[in-house]
């Protein structure tokens, strides 16, 4: 087995068999990846077996001894295809591990791909972690819509979304970035006193290189931005990355109705997911109860995202 350091000579190679992966995701896309450049120190790794044929990616980056699966990313761990068999994710973490000694890492902190995002069973990194004594040290809890089911509100949520529907408000999908984020940065401002993950300029970057995947929607009434969220989509999956509702928009359920929307509208598209995202802090420790409430009331469920600490030594 072979394990090659990434370098731009093999993007092709890379995105090639990304787009065969059986826990794809677009932000695994060297071009997304690509605008971390100036943030995290690239240390993503190719693993070939004995015949040098490619058989798993892992996006990462290197801080002084320890590699990250990826800091600048949700999830992470490594990307392979329906070729992976059990006994061959056991041999690719125990040359991992002679690798890493070799390049002087000493732990690997590792994000997994949770199974909602996959697109055929892949977790057989979570058992090679197991066999490794790798030890679980966050767990966050996400909040997903299973969009292949009858989807049932709460008798509040239905009841809010009865009355916003008779303020006339419109939805559509924009490519005006700018305006929403205005609207964000002064909402997360004014409630947490913090800013959106991405610069307005990333965003709109991103968008451009992947506007299928990448969505803006706005609500208005007569004209006045009221709300407005961006979802990122994979092939079965819909993750609903930011929103911002203004101070009108808060009083008559502009968000609600959007999100409302969206839901319906990718289930009529045949997404298999709605994912609202976590609603910890503290590495997971402390619960943002209001918060997940909001999502449940949507008739959103648990779904884990969990994070291990491998050490090598």
């Amino acid at each position: 087995m072979k394990i090659v350091r990434y370098s731009e000579a093999l993007t092709y190679a890379w995105n090639d068999f990304l787009r065969n992966a059986k826990n794809y995701h677009f932000f695994f896309h060297r071009d997304y990846l690509a605008y971390h450049g100036d943030r995290f120190k690239d240390f993503s790794l190719l693993i070939y077996d004995d015949k040098e044929k490619l058989i798993a990616l892992l996006p990462a980056n290197r801080e002084g001894e320890t590699l990250w699966t990826h800091q600048g990313l949700t999830y992470g761990g490594l990307l392979v295809n329906d070729n992976m068999k059990m006994e061959t994710m056991l041999e690719i973490f125990d040359a991992l591990k002679t690798y890493l000694h070799e390049v002087e890492i000493q732990t690997v902190i590792y994000k997994t791909v949770p199974y909602i995002h996959h697109l055929k069973p892949a977790e057989e990194d979570r058992y090679a972690l197991f066999i490794q004594n790798a030890q679980l040290i966050q767990r966050d809890a996400g909040a997903v819509i299973d969009l292949q089911k009858p989807v049932k509100y709460s008798n509040g949520r239905k009841w809010s979304l009865k009355k916003a529907k008779k303020e006339g408000f419109e939805i559509e999908e924009s490519r005006d970035f700018a305006l929403f984020w205005d609207l964000l940065e002064a909402i997360l401002k004014q409630q947490h006193d913090s800013r959106p993950v991405h610069s307005l300029e990333e965003i709109t970057r991103l968008n451009a290189l992947f506007p299928e995947n990448i969505r803006l929607y706005l609500v208005r009434k007569e004209g006045r931005l009221l709300a407005g969220g961006i979802t990122f989509d994979n092939p079965e999956i819909t993750h609903l990355q930011y929103v911002a509702n203004s101070n009108e928009g808060r009083k008559i359920g502009a968000l609600d109705h959007l999100i409302d929307f969206l839901i319906h509208e990718r289930k009529e598209r045949g997404k298999r997911f709605f994912d609202f995202g976590t609603s910890n802090e503290e590495n997971g420790r402390v619960l943002n109860r209001g918060l997940i409430d909001q999502k449940e009331r949507f008739g959103a469920r648990v779904v884990v995202n969990d994070r291990y600490e491998w050490r090598l030594s």
